[in-house]
């Protein structure tokens, strides 16, 4: 398609290269700080604080946890004890969207989040709280 030459097409790839290094890195993930303002929604049910319970379980070291398994909290749904979820980012994004209708029997009376960034976000939010990266 273009003939740079061989010097044409060094030159080419040299300035490429330094536009692609000079670019901010893109990323899908999304953000935490926005994802705290969507945990707003969240929060009148779940903490983020280890062993900190309410209506609904301690979100803190949620990624990798398998659902229902929190010892500190007693009020999972049979449904969600035997799910066998293991929550990740993937897992969550599509929960999240519609808890109810995503597991039937759940005890999450949450409409859920529909848009995609905030799910994103509050995912991000969620995963600073572990024992690897935890924000306390």
């Amino acid at each position: 398609m273009f003939n740079f030459g061989a010097s044409g097409t060094r030159v080419y790839l040299f300035w490429f290269g330094l536009l692609l290094f000079l670019l901010p890195p893109f990323s899908f993930a999304g953000d935490a700080a926005s994802g705290e303002k969507v945990f707003v929604k969240c929060k009148v049910c779940h903490e983020v604080a280890p062993d900190v319970s309410k209506i609904g379980p301690s979100l803190y070291g949620v990624m990798g946890r398998t659902a229902g398994t929190l010892e500190s909290f007693a009020g999972y749904s049979e449904a969600m004890k035997s799910s066998g979820l293991v929550w990740d980012e993937a897992t969550l994004k599509e929960f999240l969207k519609s808890p109810l209708t995503n597991l039937k029997g759940t005890k999450m009376a949450f409409i859920g989040l529909k848009n995609e960034q905030e799910l994103d976000d509050v995912i991000a939010y969620m995963a600073q709280f572990s024992d690897e990266g935890a924000s306390e």
